[in-house]
């Protein structure tokens, strides 16, 4: 027993002895050192730099995103771009450049040639039977015909042949160059020259002009939209179009790609959907971003068609919600003749056309369509297009207009 105590009382004394001499090290460990004369303790470039190899890595996934109230907003400027529709450098060198379209100043006398196939008939072959020695009634007959061929309608012709009679009677005129301005002054005159032909694309002070295009199937429609948008912006117009044409296939797609070749927006809504919903979205988009005309096209419709006029007047209640229509074409083919007319007069009752653009002038024999359509519907000819380049498409002028017919005579 007495060895068990001495056991216990060793191993006390070495535990003691440890202790005693681990101490003193563990004070000195825990105590600063004082600073060394002649060393510079302030944090240099580059301490701390270096993140030690065992630090955990963080990536994309492990970082949360800032609170929205964070963020500051970005401000535009009026006229800016936004940040987001900022294309890349490359992107923006892959575009196409902007088409620069022709001025509108005198674009039907340079497109005159255009009508060269119409003289034979309405121009040249007026002036052959006019310069005849003896005008007798077999002659005046003859140039009744020749007017009716032309589609210068029975009214209008039965007019212009009285007062060429009288005229050619009176001052007794047989040269040819005597003729040519004889003939072309009666003409002038049947063309109404004194009707409004201005077009109204000029914004008001909180809206823009808003263009309302209209037509039966295959006039030529949405051609006719994109080929005005291009004369609106020679004109140094902007312009914003409108796709309310919803039902044909790639009818938007085809008014968009127009558009983009000017730099002219469209405002398009799904296929089938409500024409006249998006019509007045084209108008609010258009008054927000402040341009000067919004060009809407319409879907095609037979004037037959009770249910389609009835929409198309729709579309019309809902645009003028937010104001005027201040101007509504209506695109007739200048190849269908009087049947344009019964076209026409339905159209006008329905949506109160303010002017006519003819397509399809070039290539027919027909130029005196012209004079018929404004004497049968009372609404001036304000445009024609006399082919299908992007830029053939003209205001029309009565003086250069006959001109053109009669051509260059000796």
């Amino acid at each position: 027993m007495i060895y068990v105590y001495i056991a216990i009382a060793v191993v006390v004394i070495a535990v003691l002895l440890a202790l005693a001499l681990v101490a003193p090290r563990l004070g000195r460990r825990g105590r600063i050192a004082p600073p060394r004369p002649g060393i510079d303790y302030r944090p240099g470039v580059g301490d701390d730099a270096e993140v030690p190899r065992d630090a955990a890595k963080r990536s994309v996934g492990t970082l949360a995103p800032l609170p929205p109230q964070d963020v500051a907003p970005i401000e535009v400027a009026p006229g800016e771009i936004p940040p987001e529709e900022v294309l890349p450098l490359e992107d923006i060198a892959a575009l196409p450049p902007l088409e620069v379209p022709a001025p509108t100043a005198g674009r039907l006398v340079r497109l005159r040639a255009r009508l060269a196939r119409s003289q034979n008939t309405l121009g040249r072959g007026l002036l052959t039977v006019l310069s005849r020695e003896r005008l007798d009634e077999d002659a005046w007959e003859e140039v009744e015909e020749t007017l009716l061929m032309a589609d210068v309608g029975l009214k209008s012709t039965a007019e212009i042949v009285e007062r060429l009679r009288t005229r050619t009677k009176v001052l007794g005129t047989r040269s040819t160059g005597e003729l040519r301005a004889l003939l072309a002054d009666e003409l002038v005159q049947a063309l109404q020259p004194e009707m409004d032909r201005s077009l109204r694309t000029l914004p008001a002070t909180d809206r823009p002009a808003v263009v309302l295009v209209v037509g039966v199937n295959g006039t030529g429609k949405t051609t006719t939209c994109g080929k005005l948008a291009r004369v609106l912006v020679a004109d140094g117009r902007t312009v914003l179009l409108g796709a309310a044409d919803t039902f044909r296939a790639a009818a938007a797609d085809q008014l968009e790609t127009w558009g983009s070749r000017v730099g002219a927006k469209t405002v398009r809504g799904p296929e089938g959907g409500d024409p006249a919903s998006v019509a007045f979205d084209a108008v609010k988009r258009g008054t927000e971003e402040k341009v000067d005309t919004v060009l809407i096209d319409t879907a095609g419709r037979l004037h037959t068609k009770v249910g389609l006029m009835d929409e198309l007047g729709k579309v019309k209640r809902v645009v003028e919600r937010q104001g005027p229509i201040d101007e509504t074409l209506l695109v007739l083919d200048a190849t269908t003749g009087q049947n344009g007319l019964v076209q026409g007069r339905v159209f006008t009752e329905v949506a109160d056309v303010t002017g006519i653009v003819l397509t399809k002038l070039d290539g027919t024999a027909r130029g005196g369509i012209v004079i018929s359509v404004q004497r049968e519907l009372g609404v001036p000819v304000k445009l024609v297009g006399l082919g299908e380049g992007p830029d053939d498409l003209a205001p029309f002028e009565p003086e250069a207009f006959v001109d053109a017919l009669l051509g260059d005579t000796a």
